[in-house]
């Protein structure tokens, strides 16, 4: 998804793994340019950036050296590099609530301290830099199964992210008169800290250029049986990419487009122009000119025109609400012969036209109800499920109890191995229902549930609903557990007790 969850370490390490990179023109001032970065996918609500962790958009002056089947671009070795670090948790400046600070480094070797969330982020004194971070709406949208290419909703739906979005005049921050052909990545990096006695930090913990190299083209999920390159990939400085992987890692992205131009039963890349494509892509950054337009409509049209041998027109990159997917698959898929559009034609919330850009958390409360009409009284009904360490439902192995009456927890071990912690916060008998919340085991904040029971008819209804917030996995990921544990309990109570003719 992107770059969500690209590779072993990433997963591993959420707060580290970038999910996205973005470079546009600001549509509040075309002089201006904005790069974005996104971090911690899936992060809950009170989601803080890791204070190990080194923020950096890299970014090198680009320029084509080669057209057509001999598509290529080269970059120089001068880095224009912007840091950000965060620290713990700490007391708000009006000794309020508390909040988490920052300090960005600049090219020109400023310094900007910020605090995390304020949207009117913080600004050097001459004006050339400004700088957000804080918890936004992933701006990120997939409607596709990768492996069979069928489409889906939006799988990112209801999702957030940390971000952080630079702004500046690109004339005094990269010295665009001397070229205006730009390239950007963003990485994360552990920050040093000597004295260790075993080992050594890694390079980097992850980086991302243009979107969905990894998930996509390297990892590939319908080519079955292949190694995952994608640690090693991430490990790599996109720049200068070692010349005894750049093989390993061209052959991967040839396998992989054949094996997408083919989905369609269409062969429309020749072996030459594939070439070309994995020499381009091989050098991962997105590639973004500061005096051309960018809409939501440049996104690769560097890179496809100097491939098909024609100058390209606009300014690159890939602006909030560009449909990168749908953009990319069709070019991989048909090489733009048809557009091929997803099961979604926007993100959760679009993008906005002022700073910091990207749309503000998404805190909607997600809701799972259901419910079924059974044959036995409410009282029978409520004799089985009433208690709240009752081991009545099909996918429970094991329940423990800690305590008695409100507040008493549930330990719960589920027949695939996985265990849940679970409080009760309220019950009434004599109107059969108890309200419960989650410790741990789901990934969710604000997790209350209601299991009631009411007459109905001659027999039964009963209901059972939750509300939540997803942390740390995507909101459609957690209405599937959620929906799977309360469509199985339902179920089983009417095998047991049977549903009205």
């Amino acid at each position: 998804m992107s770059d969500h969850v690209d590779g072993p370490r990433s997963i591993g390490d959420p707060a580290a793994d970038l999910s996205d990179l973005f470079a546009f023109s600001s549509p509040e001032n075309p002089e201006r340019t904005v790069l974005g970065l996104f971090v911690f996918p899936f992060a809950g609500t009170s989601a803080l950036f890791s204070n190990v962790v080194d923020h950096s958009f890299v970014v090198r002056r680009a320029r084509v050296a080669g057209r057509g089947n001999a598509a290529r671009f080269t970059t120089s070795g001068k880095e224009y590099r912007f840091s950000c670090r965060f620290d713990v948790l700490g007391p708000a400046s009006q000794g309020g609530s508390q909040a988490q600070r920052g300090t960005c480094t600049l090219p020109d070797g400023q310094t900007l301290s910020l605090i995390v969330n304020d949207v009117q982020g913080a600004s050097t004194p001459d004006g050339v830099y400004r700088v957000f971070a804080g918890l936004r709406s992933d701006p990120f949208y997939l409607a596709w199964l990768f492996a069979t290419l069928k489409k889906a909703p939006n799988l990112l739906e209801h999702d957030n992210a940390l971000c952080i979005v630079v702004e500046f005049d690109a004339r005094r921050a990269l010295d665009a008169g001397s070229g205006a052909l730009f390239g950007v990545i963003a990485e994360t990096k552990p920050i040093h800290k000597p004295g260790a006695l075993i080992g050594h930090d890694p390079p980097r913990f992850d980086r991302v250029g243009r979107p969905e190299q990894t998930n996509m083209r390297l990892n590939n999920p319908a080519l079955a049986g292949t190694d995952d390159l994608r640690d090693l990939w991430n490990q790599q400085d996109p720049f200068t990419l070692p010349d005894k992987l750049r093989p390993l890692f061209h052959q991967r992205m040839m396998d992989s487009l054949q094996n997408w131009d083919l989905r369609d039963g269409k062969a429309d890349w020749t072996r030459a122009q594939m070439t070309a494509s994995a020499n381009v892509f091989n050098d991962d950054f997105i590639l973004f000119d500061v005096s051309k337009p960018t809409t939501d409509e440049s996104f690769l049209e560097i890179e496809k025109s100097t491939i098909q041998d024609v100058p390209y027109r606009t300014g690159g990159g890939r602006t909030v609400d560009a449909n990168v997917i749908d953009m990319l698959i069709t070019w991989m898929v048909n090489r733009d012969r048809e557009f091929l559009q997803g099961g979604a034609t926007q993100a959760t919330q679009r993008g906005t036209k002022t700073f910091p850009y990207f749309a503000p958390p998404n805190a909607q409360v997600q809701t799972i109800a259901e419910s079924v009409d059974l044959m036995a009284t409410p009282d029978q009904v409520w004799a089985l499920i009433g208690a709240f360490g009752g081991q009545w439902h099909p996918l429970i192995a094991r329940i423990d109890l800690t305590g008695s009456g409100i507040g008493q927890l549930r330990r719960i071990e589920t027949i695939d191995g996985k265990h849940i912690v679970e409080r009760l916060e309220a019950q009434d008998d004599a109107q059969r229902s108890y309200r419960y919340s989650n410790v741990s085991g789901i990934p969710a904040e604000g997790y209350m549930g209601t299991l009631e029971v009411k007459p109905k008819d001659a027999g039964s209804s009963v209901a059972w609903g939750v509300q939540y917030l997803a942390d740390g996995q995507p909101t459609v990921a957690v209405k599937t557990v959620v929906s799977q544990l309360l469509g199985a309990g339902l179920a089983s109570l009417k095998a047991r007790f049977g549903t009205p003719k």
